[in-house]
């Protein structure tokens, strides 16, 4: 009674004596190449099946014959990603969220200050926190850790990661309460300094311009108290014989024309004295 190895286009099978089967053929796929380890393996079953036949214990449905495929869950390997990485990708997905200005200004400083870090992996904030603290002032490295968090909080609702390490760690830095008391000039004191302007009393000698160009723009701060990246952005569309509209704001870090910071849209009366310095300009 014999048990056979054979090769089946490559592929290894058990083949059965008639004499179990009635006269019928039988075969087993192994479902393994013919090589040199699995023909081994092959005839391990081949053996256990002759012994089976002998002690009267054949499994006539062949099932202990088979190669048991192990049904233990495959462990994939978790990508990990370093704040480099998501930092990129969160700056990515903000792009079209944020005013390109931001983009520019606020988030590149970020991403500067992640190519100094000791390290970039997301499971040493504290190392990051530390170091931050070690080269930055407290508000600045609070401001850093803000944005790490909120970084990593998207990446944690995107599933990139599972744990937002930066979580709260900003709050546990304190920093000096600001001085709210807004100090303003008086009106001496705003004609001493648009008369410097008018003047060029402070000009370098060797200056490409000189203050005196800049003595209108001045004056339109203190009259409209306009804030300078606004005044900067006014065309002449922006101006009526009635009022000036502060619509768009061009940072002067950037020069990107946007939104002005608060979003809104002002209007401000035009009277006798700022009418007079837009006609100086060269409006109407």
């Amino acid at each position: 009674m014999e048990v056979g190895v054979e090769n089946l286009q490559g592929r290894l099978r058990l083949r059965f004596t008639r004499v179990l089967f009635n006269g019928n053929q039988k075969y087993l796929s192994l479902h393994l190449e013919d090589t040199p380890e699995n023909r081994v393996v092959a005839e391990v079953k081949a053996r256990q099946a002759k012994l089976d036949i002998l002690s009267n214990n054949f499994d006539f449905t062949l099932t202990k014959y088979k190669i048991q495929v192990s049904t233990a869950p495959i462990v994939s390997k978790e990508r990990r990603y370093t704040l480099t990485e998501l930092w990129e990708r969160y700056v990515e997905f903000k792009t079209d969220q944020v005013e390109q200005s931001t983009i520019l200004r606020d988030y590149s400083l970020i991403t500067k200050r992640i190519e100094t870090l000791p390290t970039t992996e997301i499971t040493e904030a504290i190392i990051i926190r530390d170091y931050l603290l070690s080269i930055y002032s407290a508000e600045t490295a609070k401001r850093t850790l803000k944005q790490f968090s909120a970084c990593c909080k998207w990446a944690v609702l995107s599933r990139l990661i599972k744990v937002n390490s930066f979580h709260d760690l900003a709050k546990g830095i304190k920093t000096k309460r600001k001085d709210s008391t807004i100090l303003t000039f008086n009106r001496e004191e705003i004609n001493i300094i648009i008369n410097a302007f008018d003047s060029n009393k402070y000009c370098p000698k060797y200056s490409p311009v000189s203050h005196y160009y800049y003595a209108n723009y001045v004056r339109l701060l203190f009259l409209t108290g306009g804030r300078p990246e606004e005044v900067v952005a006014l065309k002449w569309k922006h101006i009526t014989a009635t009022h000036i509209t502060f619509a768009e704001a061009v940072p002067s870090d950037v020069r990107i024309r946007k939104d002005t910071k608060t979003h809104q849209i002002r209007l401000f009366p035009i009277n006798n004295q700022l009418r007079e310095i837009l006609n100086n300009i060269g409006y109407g």
